[in-house]
C-alpha cells in the first residue's frame, strides 16, 4: 500500500484499474498537477515572460519537462527548468533561475522538494520570487500559492483503503485511487511580503485566502 506521484510511471502498477501483483495505493496525478499549477502561476504573475520550473533529478522525466516547456510556449512564456537532486543544490538551483530572469517558480512535485519545503520558501521570500506549491499546506506555511489534494485527506483516504486490505480484501484486487479534491490557497501576506500583488480574479476562485 504505497502513495507515491505516478504508480503506473514508477513501475507499482500495470494500470489504476488493475494494478497487479501485491500491491495498490493512491496515485497523486503529479505529473498532471504541475502542468495545473503551472497555468495557475501564469495567471498570477501575468507580466512575466520566463518562468521557472524546479525540478527534481531523481524524479523528473524530459517528456514531462518538455510538456511544461510546451505548455509555457502556448502561453507566451518561455520556461526555465532548473534542477537539483540534493538538497544541498536547492538554493543554488534558484538562485540560477532569479539570476535568468525568471519572474516567478512552480516548485514541482517530488518527496525533496517536499521534505524542504522550507528552504525552498524561505529563499523564495529571499529572492522575491513568487511561487506555486505542490500542495495547499505550503501555503498556508508561508508559500505565496498552493494548489493540489490536501496531505491530511491523501491519508485519510490511505487509511480507508488500508482497512479494506485488513478486511480481507487482495491488494492486486483494489483499483489505484487518485484523490477527488483539490484546493487553491493564496498567501496574500506572502504577496505582500515580496511585493507582487495576485490578480483579484484568482484571488475570488481560491478556495482559502490568508490575509
Amino acid at each position: 500500500m504505497v502513495i507515491t506521484e505516478d504508480m503506473v510511471a514508477a513501475g507499482f502498477a500495470a494500470s489504476l484499474a488493475r494494478p497487479g501483483g501485491n500491491i495498490t495505493g493512491i496515485s497523486l496525478m503529479s505529473t498532471d498537477l504541475d502542468g495545473k499549477r503551472q497555468d495557475i502561476l501564469i495567471e498570477a504573475v501575468p507580466s512575466a515572460p520566463r518562468i521557472a520550473a524546479l525540478a527534481d533529478s531523481n524524479v523528473a522525466t524530459l517528456r514531462h519537462l518538455q510538456a511544461l516547456e510546451e505548455a509555457a510556449r502556448a502561453h507566451g512564456k518561455e520556461l526555465l527548468v532548473v534542477r537539483a537532486a540534493r538538497a544541498e543544490e536547492l538554493v543554488p538551483a534558484m538562485n540560477d533561475a532569479s539570476t535568468r530572469g525568471a519572474g516567478a517558480l512552480n516548485v514541482l512535485s517530488s518527496p525533496l522538494l517536499f521534505l524542504n519545503r522550507r528552504l525552498i520558501i524561505e529563499r523564495a521570500a529571499e529572492l522575491r520570487l513568487p511561487a506555486i506549491y505542490q500542495w495547499p499546506e505550503m501555503a498556508e506555511e508561508g508559500g505565496l500559492l498552493g494548489y493540489g489534494p490536501r496531505i491530511v485527506d491523501v491519508f485519510r483516504q490511505r487509511a480507508r483503503m488500508v482497512a479494506k486490505i485488513l478486511n480481507g480484501a487482495k491488494p492486486a484486487d483494489l483499483p489505484v485511487e487518485q484523490p477527488t479534491t483539490f484546493e487553491l490557497v493564496i498567501n496574500l501576506k506572502t504577496a505582500k511580503a515580496i511585493g507582487h500583488e495576485v490578480p483579484a480574479g484568482l484571488v475570488l476562485r481560491a478556495d482559502k485566502v490568508i490575509e
